[in-house]
């Protein structure tokens, strides 16, 4: 999931705390962060919350898995 994010989407890593990775991308419409825990395979629930807070359509995130 981060390296769809970051290479798809345009999102950096700013941080890790533990087993929970930030990312973040700077937009016209402000600043977008995100957190992705570090897990091999993440819960629907975890992915759309994932997603929400990146502002990203689950269904364009689906094409690149």
């Amino acid at each position: 999931m981060i390296k769809i994010l970051s290479k798809q989407y345009g999102f950096v890593i700013t941080g890790q705390t533990g087993s929970h990775v930030r990312l973040s991308k700077v937009t016209p419409g402000g600043r977008i962060g995100t957190v992705v825990p570090l897990h091999d395979e993440l819960k629907i629930g975890t992915l759309r919350g994932v997603l929400k807070l990146a502002k990203i359509d689950p269904d364009a995130f689906a094409r690149y898995l």
